[in-house]
């Protein structure tokens, strides 16, 4: 998701940039220092009010994944999102659908300073591989960006990997609450199963990365580009918007697979249970393609794909305010 939002956004403000003519010379290094920091803070600040609002639709998408990890496949009913909303607000109450959501915002924010850093660290690298000659050359640029782009992911999802975890196990709690919060999590995982333990399904989160954002990218980039040759004069928040959000469903349906079975090795050996899956990475798909079929490899994707538009929308209008208010604020 941070992927197809990054590049909804900037895709949306590098067109109004270049609309406006906008040009940031030696004498302007100072604001461009301080439209990076507030441009960090608004996406940290976006991206987290985004996820606070579907944090209902993730917390469901988590659910469904799970299913069938420590159940008899034959006895497990036919996903429904009603019917498992219904049985969440009966047996655990209405705020139990931000279950996680507390250490979702604490992992979305150094994910973006990381990601933000990383990003801006790599480019530079590249351009210098390159020769810094051909810094803007169309040619050039696409393959920096993904690059860089793909890096910078790897190394984000890295370094705030535990976290990503603790908000797994804790959004898939149900009735019996294991874990009591978002330290008592992190104790008892380091405790139980070992700081390994706070990396279990890194492989899983590592190997989507690429194809997650090459797909996105790649959609991305065409979809905005045939829009803008038909119809130039349409509204670039409605482009960015419509590309975003189309570019996330077509890279949620190639990689949820992955994230499925990164999820399920997130929750190996929680609570105490035993383990279900001894093989590794290609032995968990392995397994529940034996198991389940290959539709187990989809459980809970229609919550995942409800929350792509809202999700892309209310980061795009997040940013945007934020900046104005950010800016306000920086002028008085």
């Amino acid at each position: 998701m941070e992927a197809r939002v990054g590049m909804a956004v900037e895709g949306g403000q590098r067109a109004l940039n270049t609309s406006h003519g906008s040009v940031v010379d030696g004498s302007n290094r100072k604001f461009l220092q301080m439209g990076t920091v507030h441009q960090l803070l608004a996406g940290g600040i976006a991206g987290a009010f985004s996820k606070t609002c579907t944090a209902p639709l993730a917390r469901l998408t988590i659910l469904f994944q799970v299913q069938g990890m420590h159940s008899e496949v034959a006895t497990l009913s036919k996903p429904s999102i009603m019917k498992e909303a219904s049985r969440i607000v009966h047996e655990e109450g209405f705020r139990a659908f931000w279950k996680g959501n507390l250490v979702t915002i604490a992992h979305r924010l150094p994910y973006s300073a990381v990601s933000f850093y990383a990003y801006e660290r790599y480019k530079n690298v590249l351009y210098g591989l390159i020769g810094e000659n051909r810094r803007g050359n169309s040619s050039s640029d696409p393959l920096v960006h993904f690059i860089g782009g793909g890096l910078a992911g790897i190394t984000a999802a890295s370094a705030t990997y535990p976290l990503d975890l603790v908000r797994t196990r804790l959004a898939a709690q149900r009735n019996s609450m294991y874990y009591r919060g978002i330290s008592h999590a992190f104790s008892t995982i380091c405790r139980e199963e070992g700081i390994l333990g706070l990396y279990k399904g890194l492989g899983a989160t590592l190997l989507g990365v690429g194809p997650s954002i090459a797909i996105s990218f790649s959609v991305y980039e065409t979809l905005r580009s045939f829009w803008q040759s038909q119809r130039p004069n349409d509204s670039t928040v409605v482009v960015s918007l419509a590309c975003g959000s189309l570019s996330g469903i077509a890279s949620s349906t190639a990689t949820f697979p992955l994230d499925l079975v990164r999820r399920r090795m997130q929750l190996e050996g929680a609570g105490g249970r035993a383990r279900v899956y001894n093989t590794g990475l290609f032995g968990t798909f392995g397994y529940i393609i034996r198991t389940e079929g290959m539709r187990g490899l989809y459980r809970g994707i229609l919550p995942e794909y409800y929350k792509v538009v809202p999700s892309v929308g209310i980061v795009f209008m997040t940013y945007e305010t934020m900046k104005i208010l950010l800016s306000g604020i920086s002028r008085s």
